[in-house]
């Protein structure tokens, strides 16, 4: 079940206050200025920076 872009405009990074991008197949939350990708659990977003995973370079650019 993707999420809710109402909810999608109202989340921020924990980390930076930044805006997220969803990624639906990989069901994440995405960071580009932390590098960071948050889980989807359940359809919870899992907004803790211990949670979420580290994105490689070749991620990055490939969500800009």
């Amino acid at each position: 079940m993707p999420i809710d872009s109402k909810l999608l405009e109202i989340l921020a990074c924990p980390v930076c206050t930044g805006k997220l991008i969803y990624d639906k197949e990989a069901e994440e939350l995405i960071c580009l200025a932390d590098r960071l990708a948050f889980p989807i659990k359940e359809n919870i977003p899992v907004m803790l920076e211990n949670e979420a995973r580290e994105l490689t370079l070749e991620e990055v650019e490939a969500y800009r």
